[in-house]
């Protein structure tokens, strides 16, 4: 499922589309780049999670008010998501790419992906994808874009 979303956040990240692709096209044509049908229904559906969840009208029952709040991760949380992980998410909040609720969002996209363990270079792309589709974080995924990508080459002392 997650080379399914990938191709797609590759393949639709800078296109102009500017109307909602029909999910069949969409269907047919992850099939015809190889993708098999139940990896694309389910990373459909993944996607179709991630709008609802940014298009809810009230907040989650695990949005999070308190600003100085601490994140206590479930046991199955913490077994998908490394320690790197989890310190990549608090990184991100300590620099205001995420917030509390972008935060939980990501979380929530990771458990329902189907590996068993989250490598960090997925886990960025799962942020990355959120950010892309929350109305109002532009600049937290353009901030976290360069973050990734504009690396000088060499050792980041």
């Amino acid at each position: 499922m997650f080379e399914v979303l990938m191709y797609l956040f590759e393949t639709y990240i800078h296109a102009d589309v500017d109307t909602m692709v029909d999910q069949d096209e969409l269907a047919e044509e992850l099939t015809e780049a190889g993708f098999n049908k139940e990896e694309i229904l389910k990373a459909l559906a993944w996607l179709e999670r991630l709008a609802e969840l940014q298009e809810a009208d009230e907040p989650p029952s695990w949005a999070c008010s308190a600003p100085d709040s601490f994140r206590i991760y479930t046991p199955e949380e913490l077994y998908k998501l490394d320690t790197e992980g989890r310190g990549f998410l608090l990184f991100l909040e300590q620099i205001k790419v995420l917030n509390a609720d972008t935060r939980e969002i990501v979380i929530d996209r990771v458990m329902e992906l189907d590996s068993p363990v989250i490598e960090l270079d997925d886990l960025k792309w799962v942020v990355l994808m959120v950010l892309f589709n929350v109305p109002g974080s532009e600049s937290a995924y353009h901030q976290l874009e360069d973050l990734l990508f504009d690396q000088p080459d060499g050792a980041v002392h």
